[in-house]
């Protein structure tokens, strides 16, 4: 291995930890809107702002600024590097997330006010004055709910295990990881799929309300029966990805 190869693994190993955190603070947001408490809002932004009024939060957010951008290098290097065109689509949509959670990490250390749900809001907002910007939002709300299904599918099969350098586990971390990645996916999943159905709903009724991500989908849950204790499993699930992506640090296929 290269020096430079070297170098951006390590640096991506370890991307894949605070890459975990920021899932792990986002899980606690969660369930601050399931018991109706003041929350930031409930993306993975809203985790980073949570992360950046603690003591030493703003170097620890540099540190997983720094670890999203070599993430995102390594998924570049991977469409040229791999011959299937779903797999060069798929490191290509996870080098423009990485990139995107980044930025989002760098508009907290500067400062800030808006937030990625309200960004995609306004967004939302100019788009349905016109028939066009409503086809826009409806295709990316279409995006989003199949990205959802793609994560729980990989989820409930255990997709996710063909990334992972198994024959370095034992049995019992094997299993541990097995279940960490079939409820963290699958929560994440459906999550992504809701939010992705509210950005149509966001087109079809005219409200940009509707159109905040992740933000929207967990607050419109909550306002259902029994919604706190489904955002709690959610939470759950978001924790258990958490912890699989800090165990990525060790065992992900670089």
């Amino acid at each position: 291995m290269s020096p430079g190869k070297s170098w951006l693994e390590g640096l991506t190993r370890a991307g894949f930890i605070g890459y975990g955190v920021v899932h792990l603070l986002f899980a606690y947001l969660i369930v601050k809107i399931a018991f109706g408490g003041p929350a930031a809002d409930g993306d993975q932004s809203g985790a980073m702002k949570k992360l950046a009024e603690e003591p030493f939060g703003a170097a620890l957010i540099v540190l997983i600024v720094i670890g999203l951008a070599a993430m995102a290098a390594w998924q570049i290097l991977e469409i040229f590097e791999t011959r299937r065109l779903r797999d060069r689509v798929a490191s290509g949509g996870r080098a423009a997330f990485y990139l995107y959670l980044g930025w989002n990490g760098i508009k907290v250390l500067r400062g800030k006010p808006a937030s990625s749900a309200d960004t995609q809001q306004n967004a939302a907002e100019g788009l349905l004055a016109s028939d066009l910007g409503r086809v826009a939002v409806i295709a990316a709300g279409l995006a989003v709910a199949a990205i959802g299904v793609f994560l729980a599918v990989a989820g409930l099969t255990k997709r996710f295990e063909r990334h992972l350098r198994v024959s370095r586990m034992t049995q019992a971390t094997r299993n541990l990881l097995r279940r960490l990645g079939e409820v963290g996916f699958t929560a994440k999943g459906i999550a992504y799929g809701i939010a992705g159905a509210l950005f149509v709903v966001a087109a079809v009724q005219y409200d940009p309300d509707k159109a905040r991500g992740l933000d929207a989908a967990l607050r419109e849950l909550a306002s259902h029966t029994y919604g706190s204790w489904v955002l709690l499993l959610v939470a759950l699930g978001f924790a258990a990805y958490g912890l699989f992506s800090v165990a990525e640090a060790k065992y992900r296929k670089v």
